[in-house]
């Protein structure tokens, strides 16, 4: 019973995780000036519709997330201090 209680609680530290770093992702589109994310996200090299289903905290790959930094010329590391 306690291992089930401890998956349960990590599947949702886990979808807290990925809620900030879709919010972090929105953030930084926002101080870069794009009011839109379909032209963040082509100017990034994404498809629009995946990038805009990121911000919203969907789970994204490794990939498309150092595309997202590579456009904010912000390293991997920097990205999580404070996550």
């Amino acid at each position: 019973m306690s291992q089930h209680y401890h998956f349960c609680c990590m599947q949702k530290h886990e979808k807290e995780l990925v809620d900030e770093i879709g919010r972090k992702i929105k953030e930084l589109r926002k101080k870069a000036g794009y009011s839109s994310q379909e032209t963040f996200a082509y100017d990034a090299d994404l498809p629009r519709a995946l990038y805009g289903r990121h911000e919203k905290g969907a789970n994204l790959t490794i990939l498309s997330l150092l595309k997202i930094l590579r456009k904010h010329k912000i390293k991997f590391e920097d990205f999580f201090k404070n996550i």
